[in-house]
């Protein structure tokens, strides 16, 4: 097989940060998907429905001309967030879920949540009102391993949480571990996860392949080759409950490349391709639409995009910077070579 053409894809996670930086990699995004899962960790963050709409605005400003690209927006759930941000939310047509960050576990998570339980009226009123869950899967208590904290979230606070409200849509974003997949997967459809493309093609390895590799460091970090795979099997063997969301986090080079590099990885701009080189990987093809294209619209309640795309079996060379307002951006794979490639996008 050379050629593949699928329903187009959407990105259901993606960091676009804000101006002047959003002018500069929107475009990376709009070329490959159709919509996409706007993070609300902005420097101050997206809290409510008025926030979230004038975000949304600068994002459409900034599109390339013609593009049909659509922003799905999320707000950044914190201690305050009230029951009438709730309510306001459900009411909008672009706003689709809330983010649960636990407070310091990521990149702009100082605001985040400091303790769940405070959050379940806000919780039941999401329940109640059909708004996705979005949440960053990872423990932030400081006696906990970086590599248990997902493994740990799991047991003190997802799994509480979906048995508290077993009719509350939950995304578990960028899973890790063999630990979330499976899960996942005893858990009903009201449970999803997203996969990156970076998790399913490198391991907690690269990150120190002959030296620290500052560009292979995101939050919640890469974990074994068992983990690994472990992800591979889930995005590949068709689960309803699996479907593609970058987390591609853009961080100017010299934020990266210093004493305290900033977590995130840059995929957006060969997307679609980077999954497609972890689908070679498994060398079976049969579910890459539903990964890319189908399950995540379903979990999503939306309809399936009409358009299609189409990749072809043929090297190419990513890029080793990219042009970043006063610095580079450095692509995930920079310099490296992809064996699928996009052609068509129709």
């Amino acid at each position: 097989m050379d050629t593949l053409s699928i329903i187009k894809p959407d990105d259901w996670h993606l960091h676009l940060r804000d101006s002047p930086y959003l002018q500069k990699i929107l475009v990376h995004s709009a070329n490959q998907f159709a919509r996409a899962i706007i993070m609300p960790n902005l420097t101050p963050p997206v809290r409510n429905s008025n926030d979230a709409e004038s975000y949304r605005q600068r994002i459409l400003s900034a599109l390339p001309q013609g593009s049909n690209f659509q922003p799905l927006m999320t707000l950044y759930l914190t201690d305050n967030t009230s029951l009438d941000d709730i309510h306001q939310a459900a009411e909008s047509n672009s706003i689709v879920g809330l983010k649960l960050y636990p407070a310091g576990a990521t990149t702009n998570s100082d605001a985040g949540v400091t303790d769940l339980k405070k959050m379940y009226p806000v919780f039941d009123a999401m329940q109640q009102r059909n708004l996705v869950l979005q949440v960053h899967g990872e423990s932030n208590k400081k006696e906990v391993d970086i590599f248990d904290r997902e493994k740990v979230f799991i047991e003190d606070s997802l799994d509480p949480v979906r048995r508290q409200f077993p009719e509350l849509r939950i995304v578990f974003e960028h899973i890790t571990t063999a630990d979330a997949v499976d899960y996942v997967s005893s858990e009903n459809s009201h449970l999803a996860a997203t996969i990156t493309p970076h998790h399913l093609l490198i391991n907690r390895n690269d990150l120190f392949t002959g030296g620290i590799r500052p560009h292979h460091y995101c939050l919640p970090v890469a974990k074994r080759e068992q983990h690994r795979l472990a992800l591979i099997t889930a995005a590949t063997k068709g689960k309803a409950n699996f479907f593609a969301g970058t987390d591609s986090a853009p961080h100017a080079r010299n934020k990266k490349e210093s004493s305290c590099g900033c977590a995130g990885i840059y995929s957006a701009f060969s997307a679609i391709e980077l999954y497609a080189e972890a689908f070679e990987i498994s060398q079976n093809f049969s579910n890459f639409e539903a990964f890319m294209s189908l399950n995540g619209p379903t979990f999503y309640q939306l309809p399936v995009n009409q358009d299609k795309i189409t990749i072809q079996k043929s090297c190419w060379t990513l890029p080793t910077t990219l042009n970043y307002v006063d610095d580079e951006l450095i692509p995930f794979k920079a310099g490296q070579t992809l064996q699928w490639r996009l052609i068509e996008n129709a």
